[in-house]
């Protein structure tokens, strides 16, 4: 009989581990299914929608007809389907293949990759340069890396979600100043000068409001409180500056600002990828220390082609770049005068401001019903009350395109009650 019970025993104690993860798996589904309806009823669900075409100002959307107008790119040059772009992406995957299917430090590193990195440099006025699979992952490697216990890192509190994990990683003392304030960072400043370190991280560009960092104040009171400045420049990166070298070059502190990360993936052909560019000790300390750097793989031939290409046309002529002013002034000002409240300072991120996340969400769809392509944004991507449509201006967007985009705002707004 004791033998008979042995051998059900296994079979008994399986029947009991599979009962337990079932049970578990259904007390998860219940959880994640009360977050979803939660998102759901507040109106912050975020759909996809699907592009069949490739990215410019004129695109196909699945369930769509037509031709759509594409207003919520970070296409800011129109590279991301430019012709030269496009070949210099197919002729490096030919030559250097699809990828390295390696982290740089074991077998990774093409003759490709140093020269993206040197031109970067050099696109930046500074010494070194370090690719990132995206600018997620090289906020995310530096802070850790750079800072210690004995350090201090102070953030505006609207800086980039990837900033704020970042600094969150490291394990120097934290400070978060109000958006811009500069009366609020010599405070902290004041306060962080018992650390060996202090480190000033801002958006050189804020993404959700197109406001720009006052970096000359920031830079003034970061001598005099003897601290390092850090900018992310992703929404500045190849047309703010008089030859597109971002916020440090437009407020003429290129020299005052010692680090600088930013992406591939935005105005520099939209691909993919990221990169610190500042001094050569912080760059070689990088690629022994940056986890992101040492654990991901390299960043794929095509997408560095592109990149390289990207660069190329961006430093032959600045003319694509000093485009952009007039297409934002144009669009900024009709929308202001239909009544729009736009945010931010003279950026091609444009956030019409509606308050209310249904709202937006509501007009977003309405206006791509009438072949404009915009998206709301809500909380938790921006605060609660402050949802708005962030629209995006393009190099490669025609005054008509801009004039029709305003027309169906002011159609659409007068719809759903944002205008009179």
């Amino acid at each position: 009989m004791w033998c008979r019970q042995l051998r059900r025993a296994p079979l008994s104690l399986g029947l009991r581990s599979s009962t337990r993860a079932q049970s578990a798996l259904a007390q998860l589904k219940h959880v994640l299914e009360g977050e979803l309806e939660g998102i759901r009823g507040a109106g912050t669900w975020k759909s996809e929608r699907v592009i069949t075409s490739k990215q410019g100002p004129h695109i196909h959307v699945e369930g769509s007809r037509g031709d759509i107008l594409n207003f919520c790119a970070n296409n800011y040059l129109g590279l991301s389907s430019h012709p030269e772009v496009i070949r210099a992406g197919l002729d490096t995957l030919e030559r250097y293949g699809a990828g390295l299917s390696s982290v740089r430090f074991i077998c990774g590193t093409q003759n490709i990759h140093k020269d993206l990195e040197e031109k970067i440099a050099r696109f930046h006025r500074r010494e070194d340069a370090i690719l990132y699979a995206s600018c997620f992952d090289a906020n995310a490697g530096i802070f850790e890396a750079l800072l210690t216990p004995e350090d201090a890192v102070l953030s505006d509190e609207l800086n980039h979600a990837s900033i704020i994990d970042g600094i969150r990683l490291c394990k120097a003392n934290k400070y978060r100043y109000k958006h811009m304030d500069m009366q609020d960072l010599e405070s902290k400043l004041q306060d962080a000068q018992k650390h060996r370190l202090r480190l000033v991280a801002t958006d050189g560009a804020f993404s959700m409001d197109g406001d720009i960092a006052p970096l000359k104040e920031i830079c003034s009171l970061s001598q005099k409180y003897n601290a390092i400045v850090f900018i992310d420049e992703c929404h500045a990166t190849g047309f703010l500056g008089p030859n597109g070298r971002g916020t440090d070059e437009l407020l003429g502190v290129m020299d005052q600002v010692a680090i600088i990360n930013s992406t591939l993936g935005k105005a520099l052909g939209g691909a993919a990828g990221g990169y610190t560019t500042g001094p050569k000790a912080l760059i070689d300390l990088l690629r022994q220390r940056s986890r992101p750097y040492l654990f991901s793989n390299s960043l794929p031939p095509a997408v560095v082609g592109c990149a390289s290409k990207a660069l190329d046309l961006l430093m032959e002529s600045n003319a694509i770049a000093q485009s952009m002013a007039a297409k934002t002034t144009r669009f900024r000002s009709k929308m202001a005068t239909a009544g729009f409240t736009i945010s931010g300072n003279n950026h091609p991120i444009c956030p019409v401001m509606l308050g209310d996340a249904r709202l937006a969400s509501l007009m977003a769809d309405d206006m791509l019903k009438r072949g404009i392509y915009v998206i709301g944004f809500s909380y938790p991507v921006v605060p609660k009350g402050k949802a708005r449509i962030r629209v995006q201006i393009s190099a490669v967007h025609s005054e008509e395109d801009i004039d029709r985009c305003v027309e169906t705002f002011i159609e659409v707004g007068r719809k759903h009650g944002a205008l009179p």
